[in-house]
């Protein structure tokens, strides 16, 4: 398993120059990365050219890694709170501190005092997927909230409902394709959001050179609209009203067409009389685009032989998130372009995907509100609370009060909405322990922070995103620089972790732990090839022997010797240097990989006709004069990418983005400061007049407002940019998927001068 590929002397009195090829974990594209190092430092970072998946390509994340590493506000060792103050500890002093703390604690409350938040950056760590949730079965509470209902449960649960899993989303097949419908998403910036597809532009270029079209739905004329076709502005929330006034058409003017997956569809007809309603016509007001021109969209997708939509976030953040991702794979279906070349189809993971493993084409399909919150009576969804309920599970006294926290890799306090109610709770743990590279503006309240080895220093595999790829591929990387003396890695301070909760003391080795651990996994899952699947991995060890496993039981895999050509660890660790392994182009994979109850897709879950009631009640609801939406940049990734020189450089941009008519009318100067409010929260931002804003809407990033006491992020602070996130109320939620609803919320504006700011106010406009 050799992980440099080549070696180029330098001079005498240095070691020779090596290069690494690896991952970049820092957002869904997953580029391959070609990095050179000398004398333990990087000295370059490019993209790799081989590379099976990416193809050189690299975005200004990737060369980041550097700043990264090298960052001195990273924490290199654990930190113990003192009398308010962190101070270095040793890891034996930290896991005593948590052993003395939280035993107690939870034989005096009860397992439900205790709960766990884990961030986006752990949806590329191998070692945090694979053993974060061996630390939440063993804590055994319902108080379990990650980033995704912050940003994503709408499409998983919609995907979920209808296909049988969470993870199998269907995919535009951009390479085949010949019309891209885009709704409320930004892949030339994102490269893909739940669909992983990097170098978005040049794979629209090449679609549109041979003749094919893209097309843009977005309040906002983004970088993907500006190499688009076509662009419309849609009223930020109006996604529902737009979609489903599309299916409606496509009823109306007999242009449907399940095409090759007519035999595995239920739900039609129940369909076409729950969407009668949504007529253009009547719709066209509240999503704000004419009737003719949504019925030329329905009609566009049912003529072009090869077509597609495609939706995120705009359409998940928002009161109708649910509904918005259940009718965008609904117009997929009925246009007959779904698992079909051209069309959307699903990925086919070369390992730890549901919808290649048990039997094919039927499943136990997915089930929401297994519990509920206990404040807010949120139900459950994908084993998770909503985010928003966190501060009032915290705040709100009685039996199942939350006292202990575990934040792994999570900045909640500026990603989720009303931050300043969830860091005042924060603030009444009884104990708190994060797992985090930073003192950001949410680990600053922990009593314990253990932190991670620097993202070139750990062992790399994307477990979720090969499920979300615009091609097949298996890839993984070795650690590129050597783990700091004593640094664990994720997956062994999780174990350890585990091992106090779990009344086992924090003296255990990390090996015996693991190796008990897959023994019993392995055990319930090959029964009596259990021991034979212990001896075939003997040597590896934590995520990499979960992965040999995962790969050689897989769809490509060689059965452990069965299928001698087949996927192993070792070969694809040997294929590294040369880019990994390319498993092709996405094929038609309906019925095998539906895992419904019925063995068809579900286009009519019951909840979701209920909830379509909704929004028809909604259109008598008058629109607000002025609302707020998100945004993101190339350079960052929510919140903590701010502190990274090479990303931080350059223009400011935490920037309130506001059409020229509404700085007429609101008195807004370019450049200068104004005053945003929603209700009584309020944050100060930098004006920027844009005629890429629908008039009526404003744009202010996500992930800023890095002015907080306590926080150690001396970059950041020089910038703090304001926080959209204080404007939001944490009830407001998709009551389907308890996603929170971050875009469409109503807000007044007006100028402020400088001598008008409170003491409060850090906003410093460049």
């Amino acid at each position: 398993m050799t992980w440099h590929a080549n070696t180029l002397m330098d001079h005498k009195d240095s070691m020779p120059d090596t290069t690494h090829y690896r991952i970049c974990p820092l957002c869904e594209a997953c580029c391959g990365l070609e990095i050179k190092v000398r004398d333990a430092q990087v000295i370059s970072i490019r993209g790799h050219a081989q590379d099976v998946f990416s193809a050189g390509y690299i975005c200004p994340k990737g060369v980041a890694l550097k700043d990264l590493h090298e960052d001195p506000d990273r924490l290199r060792t654990p930190m113990v709170k003192r009398d308010g103050v962190f101070v270095p500890a040793s890891w034996g002093e930290a896991f005593a501190e948590i052993e003395r703390r939280l035993p107690p604690l939870m034989a005096a409350h009860g397992r439900d005092a205790t709960a766990v938040v884990i961030g986006n950056p752990a949806a590329h760590k191998i070692g945090l997927l694979s053993y974060f949730p061996k630390l939440a079965r063993a804590l055994g509470t319902k108080n379990v909230f990650s980033a995704s209902t912050l940003d994503q449960m709408p499409k998983q649960l919609a995907s979920g409902l209808m296909f049988g899993h969470w993870l199998s989303v269907a995919l535009p097949d951009i390479a085949r394709t010949d019309f891209l419908l885009v709704i409320g998403a930004n892949p030339l910036v994102s490269n893909g959001c739940m669909w992983t597809v990097p170098d978005f532009r040049s794979k629209a270029k090449a679609m549109q050179a041979r003749g094919g079209k893209l097309v843009v739905i977005d309040p906002r004329r983004t970088e993907t609209a500006a190499i688009a076709d076509a662009h419309h502005f849609i009223r930020p929330g109006g996604d529902v009203f737009l979609l489903a006034a599309m299916v409606q058409s496509l009823f109306a003017e007999g242009l449907t067409s399940l095409g090759a997956v007519q035999e595995w569809v239920n739900g039609v007809d129940e369909v076409q009389q729950a969407v009668a309603p949504f007529t253009p016509e009547a719709m066209a007001g509240r999503c704000g685009l004419a009737a003719e021109t949504i019925r030329q969209l329905a009609r566009t997708l049912a003529h072009t032989g090869r077509a597609a939509v495609y939706a995120r976030i705009g359409t998940c953040t928002q009161e109708y998130g649910t509904l918005s991702s259940w009718l965008v794979d609904m117009l997929n279906v009925l246009t007959g372009h779904l698992d079909s070349p051209g069309g959307v189809l699903f990925a086919k993971s070369a390992a730890f995907a549901a919808n290649t493993s048990g039997k094919p084409g039927i499943g136990k399909g997915v089930a929401t509100g297994r519990h509920t919150a206990r404040v807010s009576g949120a139900p459950e969804v994908y084993g998770e609370l909503p985010m928003t309920c966190l501060a009032e599970e915290i705040e709100t006294p009685g039996v199942g009060q939350v006292r202990a926290l575990f934040t792994v890799a999570t900045n909640a306090v500026l990603s989720s909405p009303n931050g300043p109610r969830l860091a005042a709770a924060l603030d009444t743990l009884d104990f708190m322990v994060s797992l985090d590279i930073y003192i950001n503006e949410t680990t600053r309240h922990a009593d314990v922070i253990l932190p991670a080895p620097s993202s070139l220093e750990d062992f790399h595999y994307d477990v979720a995103f090969p499920q979300l790829s615009w091609r097949n591929h298996a890839r993984c990387s070795p650690p590129v620089l050597p783990r700091d003396l004593g640094q664990p890695e994720e997956w062994e301070t999780l174990l350890k972790l585990t091992a106090i909760v779990q009344g086992k003391g924090a003296s255990p080795a990390v090996k015996a732990l693991d190796d008990a651990q897959f023994a019993e996994d392995t055990q319930r899952l090959f029964g009596a090839h259990a021991q034979a699947v212990i001896d075939a991995t003997q040597g590896l060890h934590g995520p990499q022997r979960l992965l040999d496993v995962a790969l050689r039981s897989g769809p490509y895999g060689d059965g452990f010797g069965r299928k001698p050509e087949g996927l192993t660890l070792a070969k694809v660790m040997a294929a590294n240097a040369s880019g990994g392994i390319d498993l092709g182009e996405l094929q038609p994979r309906i019925p095998e990989m539906l895992r419904t109850p019925s063995g068809k897709i579900e286009l009519a879950p019951p909840s979701l006709l209920h909830d379509l009631q909704r929004p028809l009640v909604d259109l008598a609801r008058p629109m607000p004069d002025l609302v707020i939406i998100g945004r993101r940049d190339v350079r960052t990734n929510n919140s903590w990418m701010h502190n990274l020189p090479v990303l931080a450089k350059g223009p400011f941009r935490c920037t309130a983005l506001v059409h020229p008519t509404d700085a007429d009318r609101l008195g807004l100067q370019d450049g200068a400061l104004a005053r945003i409010a929603s209700g009584l929260r309020s944050v100060l931002a930098q004006v920027h007049v844009s005629d890429e804003m629908m008039p009526g809407v404003v744009s202010l990033p996500h992930g800023w407002g890095h002015d907080l006491p306590g926080a150690q992020l001396r970059l950041a602070v020089e910038r703090p940019g304001a926080n959209i996130n204080a404007l939001l109320d944490e009830q407001l939620r998709d009551p389907l998927s308890g996603n929170a609803v971050l875009g469409g919320v109503a807000i007044t504006m007006h100028a402020v001068n400088y001598c008008d700011r409170s003491s409060s106010d850090h906003q410093k406009p460049v």
